[in-house]
Protein backbone atom coordinates (compact mmCIF):
# COMPACT_ATOMS: atom_id res chain seq x y z
CA UNK A 1 0.00 0.00 0.00
CA UNK A 2 1.35 3.44 -0.96
CA UNK A 3 1.80 6.13 1.65
CA UNK A 4 -0.55 9.09 1.39
CA UNK A 5 0.98 12.11 -0.29
CA UNK A 6 0.39 15.81 -0.10
CA UNK A 7 -2.88 17.24 -1.34
CA UNK A 8 -2.77 18.43 -4.93
CA UNK A 9 -5.17 20.68 -6.81
CA UNK A 10 -7.77 19.02 -8.99
CA UNK A 11 -9.32 21.49 -11.40
CA UNK A 12 -12.93 21.05 -12.48
CA UNK A 13 -12.92 22.07 -16.17
CA UNK A 14 -16.67 22.70 -16.09
CA UNK A 15 -16.21 25.40 -13.43
CA UNK A 16 -12.85 26.85 -14.52
CA UNK A 17 -13.25 30.06 -16.56
CA UNK A 18 -9.55 30.56 -17.29
CA UNK A 19 -9.45 33.80 -15.31
CA UNK A 20 -5.84 33.12 -14.21
CA UNK A 21 -6.17 34.03 -10.52
CA UNK A 22 -4.90 30.60 -9.47
CA UNK A 23 -1.92 30.92 -11.81
CA UNK A 24 -1.11 34.35 -10.36
CA UNK A 25 -0.95 33.10 -6.75
CA UNK A 26 0.94 29.88 -7.49
CA UNK A 27 4.37 30.38 -5.89
CA UNK A 28 6.09 27.39 -7.49
CA UNK A 29 4.52 28.29 -10.89
CA UNK A 30 3.09 24.83 -11.56
CA UNK A 31 -0.33 26.01 -12.73
CA UNK A 32 -0.68 27.19 -16.32
CA UNK A 33 -3.47 28.34 -18.61
CA UNK A 34 -4.09 26.19 -21.68
CA UNK A 35 -6.68 26.24 -24.42
CA UNK A 36 -8.82 23.10 -24.19
CA UNK A 37 -11.79 22.51 -26.49
CA UNK A 38 -11.68 26.17 -27.49
CA UNK A 39 -11.74 27.48 -23.91
CA UNK A 40 -8.93 28.73 -21.70
CA UNK A 41 -8.54 26.51 -18.61
CA UNK A 42 -6.09 26.14 -15.74
CA UNK A 43 -4.05 22.94 -15.58
CA UNK A 44 -1.54 21.51 -13.11
CA UNK A 45 1.62 21.26 -15.21
CA UNK A 46 3.90 19.73 -12.56
CA UNK A 47 2.55 17.47 -9.85
CA UNK A 48 6.06 17.04 -8.42
CA UNK A 49 6.62 20.79 -8.14
CA UNK A 50 3.35 21.51 -6.33
CA UNK A 51 3.81 22.24 -2.62
CA UNK A 52 0.16 21.56 -1.73
CA UNK A 53 -0.24 25.04 -0.20
CA UNK A 54 -3.86 25.35 -1.50
CA UNK A 55 -3.54 29.07 -2.31
CA UNK A 56 -4.94 28.31 -5.76
CA UNK A 57 -8.07 26.70 -4.32
CA UNK A 58 -8.56 29.53 -1.83
CA UNK A 59 -8.14 32.22 -4.50
CA UNK A 60 -10.38 30.66 -7.16
CA UNK A 61 -13.58 32.77 -7.31
CA UNK A 62 -15.47 30.00 -9.13
CA UNK A 63 -14.77 27.14 -6.68
CA UNK A 64 -13.18 25.20 -9.53
CA UNK A 65 -10.21 23.81 -7.56
CA UNK A 66 -10.40 21.12 -4.91
CA UNK A 67 -7.39 19.86 -3.00
CA UNK A 68 -7.27 16.06 -2.93
CA UNK A 69 -4.88 13.59 -1.36
CA UNK A 70 -3.97 10.66 -3.54
CA UNK A 71 -1.55 7.78 -3.19
CA UNK A 72 1.82 8.38 -4.85
CA UNK A 73 1.63 7.62 -8.55
CA UNK A 74 -2.18 7.82 -8.74
CA UNK A 75 -3.45 9.72 -11.78
CA UNK A 76 -4.82 13.22 -11.37
CA UNK A 77 -8.52 13.33 -12.19
CA UNK A 78 -10.30 16.31 -13.64
CA UNK A 79 -7.56 17.32 -16.07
Amino acid sequence: MSAPRKALPVINPARCTGCGWCVAVCGPHVLHLQVQAGHKRSVLASEAGCTGCALCAVRCPFDAIEMQRRPAGAPITGE
